[in-house]
């Protein structure tokens, strides 16, 4: 199985779980898809306070919760995302959000307007008609794809993702 890798970046809100999510969706019937969210501000909230998989997450120990339909995993340890896509097993597509500085083929999404701090990262950006071109010159290297256009950003991934080495 060839796994491939693509990523996405832009500010807070938006709109790149939602883009990441629809895309999952679309593929969900075709591929097996992956996600791997970045946590810069360590925020994020996996558990219910007072659970069981939160008790023993707190205790300090590496902790699994398994059921018929899912593996949870909370762990201490930070991993690379490499480390983590191996988790997963078997995938088609890794789309990982976040982490602008790893060298995968990146979509940046904007609403609204660019901010130029993320094209030097980027090959792709997805945009709206929230986004007026007018006043921002885009490197001639960099695709612009339509935010709501969900099969052509398909397309754009499929000819642009990374193949992952095992």
């Amino acid at each position: 199985m060839q796994q491939k890798a693509v990523a996405f970046t832009g500010p807070s809100n938006s709109g790149k779980t939602t883009l990441i999510e629809k895309i999952s969706y679309r593929l969900s019937n075709s591929r097996k898809v992956a996600i791997i969210k970045h946590d810069p501000s360590d925020k994020a909230i996996f558990d219910k306070e007072g659970k069981d998989s939160d008790k023993f997450f707190k205790s300090g120990a590496e902790t699994a919760v398994i059921s018929p339909t899912r593996t949870t995993l909370f762990s201490h340890t930070s991993r690379s995302v490499e480390e983590t896509a191996k988790l997963f097993g078997g995938f088609d597509l890794l789309m990982v959000e976040g982490l602008k500085t790893l060298p995968l083929p990146r979509i940046a999404v904007f609403r609204g307007g660019i901010d130029i701090n993320y094209l030097p990262y980027s090959n792709a950006i997805a945009i709206d008609d929230t986004v007026s071109l007018d006043t921002i010159e885009i490197d001639s290297n960099i695709d612009i794809l339509d935010l709501n256009d969900i099969d052509s950003i398909i397309d754009w991934i499929d000819n642009n993702s990374t193949i992952l080495k095992g």
